[in-house]
């Protein structure tokens, strides 16, 4: 997970958050800038594409972290991605600094990937009952892809469960191409 580039940014950041006491700041930061990214597509394509020169988008970095009041250390790392070519991979650097924070908390993170979104008693249900496997506190991350058709794929560490209906659907065309 910390192999790539994405993983030493998110690592360096949460080492330097933890030492400096703001990691739970910088989570925030960076949870609310996966939020931007969710809602604005656009803004994700500007920051990974080649067209833009690394400054406009270290302006705009800037600009968005100053309105949204984030932490010093989040908007050093952003300008620093930004110069190194690297801000097309903040939203991984987010996802992966918010999964070393979890674990650092002793909590598990399970990504859920469902056909439509869940609601909270769903996610609290299925939260409760990865707890009961586990073992461990989840924190469970959903994620909505509707050409699943039905079910769930859920990941929680190195396993995967996958009960969508389009995993089903291929296995049961592929033992008919069998036969």
């Amino acid at each position: 997970m910390t192999a790539n580039a994405a993983g030493r940014y998110a690592t360096a950041l949460f080492e330097l958050a933890k030492t400096s006491g703001a990691a739970d700041a910088v989570e925030a930061d960076l949870s609310a800038f996966r939020a931007m990214l969710e809602e604005s597509p656009e803004l994700a394509e500007v920051l990974a594409s080649p067209l833009h020169p690394a400054d406009a988008k270290d302006g705009v970095l800037a600009e968005l972290a100053k309105k949204a009041k984030f932490n010093a250390l989040t908007r050093n790392t952003f300008g620093v991605a930004a110069h190194n070519g690297r801000a097309g991979e903040l939203g991984t650097v987010a996802k992966i600094y918010a999964a070393l924070a979890a674990a650092d908390r002793g909590v598990v993170t399970a990504d859920v990937t469902t056909a439509a979104a869940l609601t909270k008693k769903q996610t609290e249900a299925l939260a409760a009952s990865l707890k009961g496997a586990f073992g461990r506190e989840i924190e469970v991350r959903t994620d909505v892809r509707p050409e699943l058709l039905g079910g769930l794929i859920v990941k929680v560490g190195s396993r995967m469960f996958d009960s969508s209906l389009r995993t089903k659907l291929d296995g049961m065309k592929n033992a008919m191409k069998e036969a």
